[in-house]
Order: C-alpha cells, then structure tokens, then sequence
C-alpha cells in the first residue's frame, strides 16, 4: 500500500493552500471549494487525499457539518 501524504492531523498550516490546491483541482467551484478546504485544513491540519471522497482519513475534516447539517469541507 502506497503511503500518499503525510500521516493524518500532521500537516503544518502553510501546507494547506498546496494541498487545497490539489483537492479542488477537478471541480468546477474552484474559489469556494479552495475557500472552504483551507478553511477546514487550517483547523483540522489534515486534507483527504484525491480530489473527491476519502472523508474518513480526516474525522475532523469529514465531521464538521454546516448550519443545515451538511459536510462543510469538500
């Protein structure tokens, strides 16, 4: 298995634009979509790997939920 990343809730702060970078890459809601990812990154130290999906490698990221009850972070 290939280790993609670096270990979960270990990123530093000013890795999160690079790698919100990445995660947005294939949506057509570029700004609000990097908005929201750093958002989540700075407060979670973790961004999911791919550009869709993967929610469970970051339980804080995956678990913050919106005022309706929907995911907040892509």
């Amino acid at each position: 298995m290939d280790n993609v990343g670096p270990p979960l809730g270990s990123l530093k702060p000013e890795e999160c634009p690079k790698a919100c970078d990445f995660r947005c890459s294939a949506t057509s809601h570029q700004k609000p979509c990097l908005f929201f990812c750093n958002l989540c990154c700075k407060k979670c130290l973790c961004v999911p790997s791919g550009t869709y999906g993967h929610k469970e490698e970051c339980p804080c990221y995956n678990n913050w939920k919106n005022k309706d009850g929907g995911p907040k972070c892509p």
